[in-house]
């Protein structure tokens, strides 16, 4: 068996395994750290930085999902510091993108008070749909490069390796190799990107048409029509 560490959390001693991530320690005792890059089925890279907390001693906050609990620690999950973190982050990403398809995260600039009007000045991430194969659309307006779709992709699930980051700084965005269509890339439309998407920015082509107001009979022909162009 493992040995156990102690540390406190909230003012509460509590008991944690060697290799326990605070996430994991904050979760074992009910706390509600939120998350947004972090998902249980991809490896974590502290990319967001919504799940910071206060760690006595440390100069910055550090990042839950990638900080491992370690003996006598004192860590604090909310507090005015943090809260002001994870305030400032909901707002610079609801500036900068549409969050019209990601309630989670709606869910947290509720819980702390975010205001979509902060950075007016912001220049929005703007990009057309692609819709060019017959299993999802990609929307990258909506995408705020957590890298799930891309972990998925690769090692953590279906090593195909179709999609990757492609440009650099703020033109930064998840594509294809040469951006290629998805039928001329490795995809085997598996559809794992999909499900790990947090934000709609991936999303199934006929639940994307149907919001368009196409009728399941207008998707029937469009789909077909597409088989027969292949």
């Amino acid at each position: 068996m493992a040995d156990k560490i102690s540390l406190t959390m909230n003012g509460q001693e509590v008991q944690a395994e060697q290799g326990d991530t605070l996430l994991d320690v904050a979760r074992a005792m009910g706390e509600n750290v939120p998350t947004i890059c972090y998902h249980d089925a991809t490896t974590a890279n502290a990319l967001c930085r919504i799940c910071v907390v206060d760690v006595e001693g440390q100069r910055v906050l550090q990042p839950a999902c990638i900080v491992h609990a370690a003996a006598n620690m004192k860590v604090q999950t909310r507090n005015e510091k943090v809260e002001r973190s994870r305030k400032t982050i909901l707002e610079m990403l609801s500036s900068t993108m549409d969050l019209s398809d990601a309630p989670e995260i709606l869910t947290m600039m509720d819980d702390y008070g975010a205001s979509d009007e902060r950075f007016p000045e912001a220049v929005r991430r703007e990009s057309a749909v692609i819709d060019d194969n017959p299993m999802f659309v990609r929307d990258y307006s909506k995408c705020l490069l957590c890298w799930r779709c891309v972990q998925v992709c690769a090692e953590d699930a279906q090593y195909t390796y179709a999609i990757n980051f492609d440009g650099r700084g703020y033109e930064t965005q998840i594509g294809t190799f040469f951006e290629k269509s998805i039928p001329e890339t490795s995809c085997v439309l598996c559809g794992q990107c999909v499900a790990v998407c947090p934000t709609g920015a991936l999303k199934p082509r006929r639940q994307h048409l149907l919001e368009q107001g196409s009728t399941p009979e207008e998707i029937s022909v469009l789909n077909t029509g597409r088989k027969r162009r292949k």
